[in-house]
């Protein structure tokens, strides 16, 4: 971040339009310790990378190099994901509602494993894909994650014998279960309960005349309580599918990957302190209230959308003060309430309503927020005029950064990657 400070500031220096622009830095390197974290708790699940939550085509050149599925949402991410020489294999379609163009266009791709939950979907498949390797997407409780995907998806169990009746009725394979417990989840339990209705799916499946060979465990898997969600998994996996022979177990982990391994700089661009009427003589001061807003080249229509889409709350620190990398920690600098706005014309446009910052903050100035991977780039828009983020990569320099160059350097002499 200070390389890319310091460059703003020599562009700057030599009058180039919009110099102080917002940036990300992405570690890869946090990237491949994850997917090494992941291979330690959750051997027996294959991680297949949840696309939509950060298309990065350098994580996903990584992550095809590790040799994980993508999950993929719609056309574009199924042609992104291809263009890295990823098999047809390792994509699942896991949209329980697509486009019929869409589906056939996954039929001449090869990408033949693919979600359903409701009737009108198979009849879609079976006139646009009759060879597809269907899975049924079911119901389980999500009151308890950031985002309740149930609200949309998901079949309830009372009706997939019906669903599987028609699958069998029109000649189509349903190869096995998945199921999303909600993205960010908090609470273990949940997937527990999702693994027990995987089951009760899965005997459902064996009265309707298939042998299932597929559970999809989907995502919600967040970095903070990883290990506790993946050692409730795996023995809810123990405990309701004892005999594993002939099931591959697979898993749509998006945010887990990405989030930490990014981070984002951005420029005070505008301040204003001081301006409220000023109060009654015997009027109590609120210490909470905010007494300065700092305006910044980044906001909800861009990088932080993540607060209007994704339920976050982020959280920003001091990069450079008056032009200096020195910063004085929090017991030695003066700090005020104050509040944090985008750069846009908008009064939605608000990344803090109240926070904590030093009160000697000035335009010019840059803050810095921290796991800003998941759900932030990719659902940035140019409201406004104000151009999405670049990014800066780097491999960290510490554990994992040779394993990663070695990777990539790997994957691009074998004439794949970005074009």
């Amino acid at each position: 971040m200070r390389n890319g400070i310091i460059r703003a500031y020599r562009l700057a220096a030599a009058n180039e339009p919009d110099a102080e622009k917002a940036f990300f830095v992405a570690d890869l390197s946090v990237v491949y310790r994850q997917h090494e974290r992941w291979k330690r708790c959750l051997p027996q699940v294959e991680p297949f990378y949840a696309v939509k939550c950060n298309p990065d085509p350098y994580v996903l050149r990584l992550l095809a190099a590790l040799g994980t599925g993508f999950d993929c949402a719609s056309n574009g991410e199924i042609s992104q994901v291809l263009k890295l020489g990823v098999d047809p294999s390792r994509i699942i379609f896991a949209n329980p509602c697509k486009a019929a163009s869409f589906i056939r266009n996954a039929a001449k791709a090869g990408v033949d494993m693919m979600t359903f939950d409701n009737t009108d979907e198979l009849h879609k498949v079976a006139r646009t894909h009759p060879r597809a390797k269907l899975v049924v997407r079911i119901l389980t409780d999500d009151s308890r994650s950031l985002c309740r995907l149930g609200l949309k998806f998901g079949a309830p169990l009372v009706s997939v014998p019906g669903l599987l009746a028609k699958a069998r009725e029109l000649g189509l394979d349903v190869v096995g279960v998945s199921f999303h417990v909600g993205s960010g989840c908090y609470d273990s339990s949940a997937f527990a309960d999702a693994v027990m209705r995987a089951r009760a799916a899965f005997d459902m499946g064996r009265e309707a005349g298939y042998e299932f060979s597929l559970l999809d465990v989907g995502g919600g898997f967040e970095d903070a309580n990883f290990e506790e969600n993946a050692g409730v998994l795996a023995g809810a996996i123990d405990r309701y599918f004892p005999d594993r022979q002939g099931i591959r177990i697979i898993a749509e982990p998006g945010r887990f990957y990405v989030s930490r391994a990014f981070s984002l700089a951005a420029n005070i661009i505008a301040r204003r302190a001081g301006e409220s009427p000023p109060a009654a003589p015997d009027a109590e001061i609120d210490a909470d209230q905010p007494t300065v807003m700092y305006y910044i080249n980044d906001g909800v229509y861009g990088a932080f959308n993540c607060i209007l889409f994704d339920h976050q709350k982020v959280h920003p620190y001091v990069l450079s003060l008056g032009g200096s990398f020195h910063v004085p920690g929090a017991e030695a600098l003066r700090t005020a309430a104050c509040s944090v706005w985008g750069p846009t014309c908008d009064s939605i446009d608000c990344v803090c309503p109240v926070t904590r910052l030093p009160a000697a903050l000035q335009v010019g100035d840059w803050l810095g927020f921290d796991n800003m991977g998941a759900y932030t780039i990719c659902a940035a828009s140019q409201f406004n005029g104000f151009e999405v983020s670049n990014v800066i990569y780097t491999s960290g320099g510490g554990p994992g950064d040779a394993e990663v160059r070695a990777v990539l350097g790997a994957f691009a002499r074998e004439g794949r990657g970005i074009e």
